[in-house]
């Protein structure tokens, strides 16, 4: 029996793994629209944000996109990863530290590098989405195509924040 094959419900390992891939990058999605969100609610007043408020619309849009494309093939949720991401979500919001409260100094670098990050993870995603679609027809080639771009413009929007606003961070006299 092929993957293809299988019945509802059951996985053979590859299906099982990219289950699990797919699982592993909503949480992360959901990371990401948190960490974001408050980057927003840090630029708030500062000339970028309006760039923060875009990159929330569009990164929240995407996680949207990847719960729904996990859905339409048929995986669910693993329910142990998501009670943890529920719990970090809530230890999170309850905690002395925001990650992304400052925006100064070599923390609020340390901020802007990390989103970065997160978004190559995602573009990274897309990305191997699109090696599967040469054999596996029910991704998007296209459409992936489109989020590999999108990633990379969001990577591009922190990178000018970071750079634009580096020697104020470091360099700025009292």
């Amino acid at each position: 029996m092929t993957q293809q094959d299988a019945a509802p419900g059951h996985f053979t390992p590859g299906r099982e793994s990219l289950a699990a891939y797919l699982d592993d990058h909503l949480i992360g999605a959901e990371t990401g629209v948190r960490l974001f969100t408050a980057a927003q609610r840090t630029w708030e007043g500062s000339p970028y944000e309006e760039t923060f408020a875009r990159l929330v619309e569009e990164i929240s849009d995407e996680r949207d996109e990847l719960e729904s494309l996990i859905h339409a093939l048929g995986y669910a949720r693993s329910k142990a990863k998501a009670a943890a991401a529920a719990v970090g979500a809530a230890a999170g919001k309850l905690g002395p530290l925001n990650p992304l409260s400052t925006g100064g100094g070599a923390t609020g670098q340390l901020e802007l590098e990390s989103l970065q990050s997160l978004v190559r993870m995602k573009e990274s995603l897309w990305r191997t989405l699109l090696v599967l679609s040469g054999t596996d027809h029910r991704f998007n080639a296209a459409r992936l195509q489109e989020l590999i771009e999108m990633a990379r413009g969001q990577q591009e929007a922190v990178a000018e924040v970071m750079e634009k606003t580096a020697v104020e961070r470091f360099l700025a006299t009292d």
